[in-house]
């Protein structure tokens, strides 16, 4: 299980593209293992990326609201409170 992406239903505001994009990289990372990406990695690992973040959209579409809001904050989310 990839522990640290973040729960994205329930964000307020909802989750944006960039941070449905980052999770969806984390999780791809994982999965194929890869810490770095090269010019034969690169190709299949943005392919997975944008198929990752378009089932994650359409899944957070089609998810009823969430009664309590996340735990957590996105990491992106926390970058942009410390600015």
């Amino acid at each position: 299980m990839c522990r640290n992406i973040t729960v994205l239903r329930g964000l307020e505001p909802a989750a944006t593209e960039q941070e449905i994009y980052a999770a969806a990289q984390q999780y791809v990372r994982k999965v194929g293992g890869l810490t770095g990406l090269s010019s034969t990695t690169k190709p299949a690992f943005d392919k997975a990326v944008a198929a990752v973040a378009a089932a994650t959209t359409a899944l957070l579409a089609e998810l009823p609201d969430r009664g309590l809001p996340p735990s957590t904050e996105p990491p992106l989310r926390r970058l942009a409170s410390t600015d």
